[in-house]
């Protein structure tokens, strides 16, 4: 697994803010102070885009793409795999795509009335360009795409990767998902809709306010178990199962029977029962109408297994990266089974009768599971849910 976000530059420094319970959420660097109705964010720290890339390589490189290589290069680097060009996949997942370039472009075009736009504004600004560049880097040859589904973009990704190596389409798959969100018109975009907290992000409590929006990128490798075994790989977790549904229900308002659809599809998938899922890493994004309608979404599944439940929103550290978001909450789930260790709801203050789970309020709890479940509920009702299996633990636990 390879991570890029705003708890830190890499796997390590992810895994230890997330089990510290410490926010990467910070006052916005990217516009004065008092621009917006919201001064925070979740924005990767201190990122040199030339540590990573030469000038001219990244000329041809929107933020959110830099983000989705930097991550692969660390996910491949850490799995060991010698890459089959041909038997290796990729599918990446990213809801705006190269927003960077795209302002950009329209501040040439329309402020400062310049005749001609950046050459390279289209390979920039187009969604599959961080797919495109992995592939690049590393020579795959075999099925490459991205998948754009809003906050379910990643998940939607990392599900059909484990499909296709499942099916037998190929051995192994680089798959996850990136966003870089501000800029100046895609924040306004937000700030426009009321949904953006004015301090910071606290799922699940009762004094929520708005989710933070976050940045980023997170890239797993997927291998066939055999193949990974036989090998000796450091497997951090096995997909066990994927499911999807859609609200048709409205494109901004979630849905509980849709969100449950999607929970029952991936328990299907994975052929479980309900309560043998230990945790849950829920979509959680901090508005009002998420939590509850999430809430009621799980009880409905779970029964009264939701009351043994170990939920957490990891939102609350490194933000809603929307397109992201999927990726980064895989590897929080992957790190969950791998340490034994239930990542915190970070900033909770109050429970919320509506929001009645065990939430792991501020602190990680030391805990073993066998089964985890990782949820993405995306604006147009689009939903879509991962299984993991910890390969450790024996059946029973």
């Amino acid at each position: 697994m390879g991570v890029l976000s705003a708890l830190g530059p890499d796997l390590d420094s992810f895994r230890e803010a997330l089990f510290a319970g410490r926010s990467g959420i910070r006052p916005l660097t990217c516009v004065a102070p008092g621009a917006l109705r919201f001064p925070n964010g979740a924005q990767v720290d201190r990122y040199d885009p030339l540590k990573h890339f030469d000038s001219k390589h990244l000329s041809l490189l929107d933020l959110f793409a830099q983000y989705a290589v930097v991550a692969a290069r660390e996910a491949v680097h850490r799995s060991g795999l010698k890459i089959d060009p041909v038997r290796t996949a990729i599918v990446t997942g990213t809801g705006g795509g190269g927003q960077v370039s795209t302002d950009a472009g329209y501040i040439d075009l329309y402020q400062k009335a310049l005749p001609r736009v950046n050459p390279f504004t289209i390979p920039r600004i187009m969604a599959n360009s961080g797919a495109s560049q992995i592939s690049l880097e590393f020579g795959i040859r075999g099925p490459v795409y991205t998948v754009s589904t809003a906050c379910s973009s990643s998940n939607h990704a990392i599900g059909q990767a484990y499909w296709m190596i499942r099916n037998a389409v190929c051995d192994a798959a680089i798959t996850g998902g990136s966003e870089a969100v501000f800029s100046w018109g895609f924040l306004k975009s937000w700030e426009a809709m009321r949904i953006v907290s004015p301090d910071t992000c606290r799922p699940f409590s009762k004094d929520r306010q708005g989710l933070i929006l976050g940045e980023g990128g997170a890239m797993l490798v997927l291998e066939d178990y055999d193949s990974a075994v036989a090998r000796g790989a450091h497997i951090h977790a096995e997909i066990a199962g994927f499911g999807m549904s859609s609200d048709a229900h409205h494109v901004t308002q979630p849905s509980a029977d849709g969100a449950a659809l999607a929970m029952t599809a991936a328990l299907h998938d994975a052929d479980l029962s309900p309560e043998q899922i230990g945790y849950i890493n829920a979509h959680g994004t901090g508005t009002a109408a998420n939590d509850a309608t999430e809430t009621t979404a799980i009880r409905s599944v779970f029964g009264a297994d939701a009351d043994s439940l170990h939920v957490s929103s990891t939102k609350s550290m490194h933000g809603h990266a929307l397109g992201a978001a999927g990726a980064l909450e895989a590897v929080a789930a992957a790190l969950a089974l791998e340490h034994g260790c239930i990542p915190p709801t970070a900033n909770y203050n109050e429970p919320d009768p509506a929001c009645n789970l065990n939430v792991t309020p501020n602190r990680a709890q030391n805990v073993f599971c066998r089964y985890a479940m990782s949820n993405s509920f995306a604006f147009g009702g689009l939903n879509a849910v991962l299984v993991f299996r910890n390969p450790a633990l024996p059946s029973a636990v």
